[in-house]
């Protein structure tokens, strides 16, 4: 595929991910990371899982070139009726060239081709030049997001409460309930094709009760999620994390995508979390972007 686009004179050339080898994509993908706001390297396992959590399809992902050289990477995750763009990233000295802009048509294009109803992704606050291309793409801001960490150690409230440990099928019917619009990385489909879920259900003895979920690996735990179902959602949160790291005292933890107005962020900062960034959540509404394709405004003459 080759775009209108050009760079120092060349036009850009779009081929598919999956033309690629991990390896390759691992080269491409950290090339394009070098000077990022928050680094973020990869290695061929790590891609390789990547690609499989977050349904990654890389006949719809894209690797630009220009006269032989790579010029950037950008990945799209779908899922039923919506993507998610995510990898999206050009080699320094390759900038400001209407790359990263030819990667986003492509990928939108082909959400379309899918008939996909949006696409969502996440941008770093303060990475403006990519915050000004989505935003000129249509893209909405729809929330923001912390990404927070917590160092291993003893819990800093008590773990109050009955707990009981669920087991996955009881997990992934709590996981389905949630509503729509959960940040890709934290939906039911993510934890589907995680290896090592774990989760809990607390009830407080004033009748407050919820259930949390998370990934526990070797040395971190991730992908934490929390929900009260009755009762004040600090109290409720607090226990659960209260109960989560007295049984995993030993290991990091990174909480990745909590919604600023989460009602459970008071109780991650009780338990000794910490902001490492924050990103914003955007969404592009491909079935109104294609009604007003379709009907554009008509002019008064």
């Amino acid at each position: 595929m080759t775009t209108d686009g050009f760079h120092d004179g060349s036009a850009i050339e779009l081929t598919p991910a999956a033309s690629f080898t991990i390896d390759e994509l691992v080269a491409i993908y950290n090339q394009t990371r070098i000077d990022y706001i928050v680094p973020m390297p990869m290695n061929s396992q790590r891609l390789a899982e990547y690609i499989r959590l977050y349904d990654v399809n890389l006949d719809a992902s894209f690797v630009a070139k220009a006269d032989g050289d790579i010029l950037g990477l950008a990945m799209l995750g779908v899922r039923r009726d919506h993507a998610w763009v995510t990898r999206l990233g050009v080699l320094p000295n390759r900038r400001k060239g209407g790359i990263g802009r030819a990667l986003m048509v492509a990928m939108v294009e082909a959400a379309r081709q899918h008939w996909l109803k949006y696409v969502q992704l996440e941008v770093i606050l303060n990475n403006t030049p990519a915050h000004k291309l989505f935003l000129a793409l249509g893209f909405e801001e729809t929330n923001q997001l912390l990404v927070m960490r917590r160092p291993p150690g003893p819990v800093k409230q008590p773990a109050v409460g009955s707990i009981e440990w669920l087991d996955w099928s009881q997990l992934q019917r709590l996981v389905r309930q949630q509503p729509r619009g959960v940040p890709w990385t934290n939906q039911a489909d993510s934890y589907d094709h995680m290896a090592m879920v774990e989760g809990c259900r607390v009830n407080l003895p004033d009748g407050g009760r919820g259930w949390c979920i998370f990934r526990r690996q070797p040395l971190v735990l991730s992908h934490i999620r929390l929900h009260t179902e009755v009762g004040d959602p600090n109290a409720v949160g607090s226990a659960l994390l209260a109960h989560v790291h007295q049984r995993h005292s030993r290991l990091d933890t990174q909480a990745e995508n909590i919604r600023c107005d989460d009602p459970h962020l008071a109780a991650y900062e009780q338990h000794g979390y910490i902001e490492a960034f924050q990103r914003i959540e955007m969404l592009l509404n491909l079935v109104a972007n294609e009604r007003v394709n379709k009907n554009p405004p008509q002019s008064a003459s």
